[in-house]
């Protein structure tokens, strides 16, 4: 596995799960959330754009830009560890999303480990 490649397949998720948030809101509030908060009124399919919007953004600038050591240390910590949190939050403590958003929690997993993995090879691949 190379940098390149890691790098690749990080911006890929956000890709993927933001484009999909984008193109077919009501689709994401309906599978992701609670019946009784799973209303996909045009303020909520509007929300739910917004983030797909700004995850299709982050990951578009992860396709074009140079990935440093720092940068996948950065993106695998603060793209994974605030929606642990947040996911833990809305579907235990707060129950507003289902069981469902756990998946979210598994594409977290991927972006820490891709990240820290990012980072120890290309702190490698870096001339001395």
């Amino acid at each position: 596995m190379t940098p390149s490649r890691l790098q690749f397949i990080l911006a890929s998720i956000f890709l993927l799960l933001g484009s999909w948030c984008l193109l077919a809101p009501t689709m994401v509030i309906r599978l992701t959330f609670l019946p009784e908060f799973a209303t996909a009124t045009e303020q909520a399919r509007f929300i739910m754009g917004c983030f797909g919007a700004q995850a299709v953004l982050t990951g578009t600038l992860m396709l074009t830009a140079r990935f440093t050591p720092v940068t996948f240390l950065v993106f695998g910590l603060a793209g994974s560890i605030p929606f642990f949190a947040f996911n833990y939050w809305f579907v235990f403590v707060e129950p507003v999303l289902n069981r469902w958003m756990l998946l979210d929690f598994v594409g977290n997993l991927v972006i820490l480990i891709t990240g820290v993995w990012g980072w120890r090879l290309s702190r490698r691949a870096q001339p001395s």
